[in-house]
């Protein structure tokens, strides 16, 4: 008798993984920010947590697990109280059910742990360490792996995933907002963005490359640092590029001509343009000036 096959229908698929972290943080650690086309989990085994994503700030504490979406922005600090432990892991599932997990956090109960338990298990008797380095994201296999284990990490991973899905875990990130931890990563952001602008002083600021220095998008860079400062990025930048021009027409060791070059100007009449319309005073003009011999 020829018996007829059913194909089952997988609801939630995850071929691979890109990244596999356990970390114990130390308590004053800090993430500065990324954004990839993967999705990653955060769950904080121990301790707290203090995360970016997108526009929001959470704290998550014992057993909370956040979901960062492809492409969104998201960092992390420690609360410089407690040291905590934090399981990482970036991996690929396109199936149409993950819009489920779209900017919610979740505290989980004990056979979800359980199954996150599961997959660091198989997840240290399948790669090499360190396994809590932050800048290696590489994952090499051990030459000697137990039969299963990485099928037992994309299997205990699929469960995680479809056991909150179909339990329907209520979303707890309402109640784990933070506007300081928000706050807080904005401040650092401009804080860094305006460390490198002074780093390029001498040369046309390219937004691309700060960007990639800063690992965020031009378009996140340019709202935080707005509702920080107050101003875009590229009239802070000729804001301090006009000040230090200021400040070595002050020390009268270099002509108008020098200054120029110093600061990456394509002429002098470039520099004198620029200068002339953010003072209203031309470099002679200001090099005269009371305000200049102070």
């Amino acid at each position: 008798m020829k018996l007829a096959k059913t194909r089952l229908k997988l609801e939630l698929e995850i071929p691979c993984l890109y990244s596999f972290h356990y970390f114990e943080f130390s308590k004053d650690f800090l993430f500065e920010g990324e954004q990839h086309d993967c999705w990653e989990l955060v769950y904080v085994d121990s301790g707290e947590l203090a995360v970016t994503a997108g526009q929001e700030g959470y704290v998550l504490k014992q057993g909370d697990i956040i979901f960062h979406k492809p492409n969104e922005f998201h960092s992390l600090r420690t609360n410089k109280r407690i040291a905590p432990n934090v399981v990482v892991i970036a991996f690929e599932c396109r199936s149409p059910s993950m819009d489920f997990f779209k900017s919610k956090m979740f505290n989980l109960g004990n056979f979800e742990r359980n199954l996150l338990a599961s997959v660091v298990k198989y997840g240290f008797l399948a790669f090499e360490p360190p396994l809590n380095d932050p800048r290696s994201n590489r994952l090499i296999r051990k030459k000697e792996i137990p039969l299963g284990a990485e099928q037992l990490i994309r299997t205990n991973l699929e469960m995680l995933l479809l056991s909150i899905f179909s339990q329907e875990y209520k979303d707890v990130s309402k109640t784990r907002l933070s506007t300081m931890a928000r706050e807080q990563d904005d401040y650092e952001l401009a804080e860094r963005s305006i460390v490198y602008m002074r780093e390029e002083l001498n040369r046309e600021l390219n937004l691309e490359r700060m960007c990639a220095r800063l690992h965020i998008s031009k378009s996140f860079l340019a709202r935080r640092f707005k509702k920080q400062t107050g101003q875009s990025v590229m009239a802070y930048y000729k804001h301090l590029k006009i000040e230090k021009a200021k400040t070595l027409i002050r020390e009268r060791r270099y002509n108008f001509t020098e200054i120029s070059d110093i600061l990456g100007y394509p002429s002098i009449h470039s520099f004198s343009r620029h200068f002339k319309h953010a003072t209203d005073m031309t470099p002679s003009a200001y090099s005269r000036s009371i305000q200049a011999r102070l």
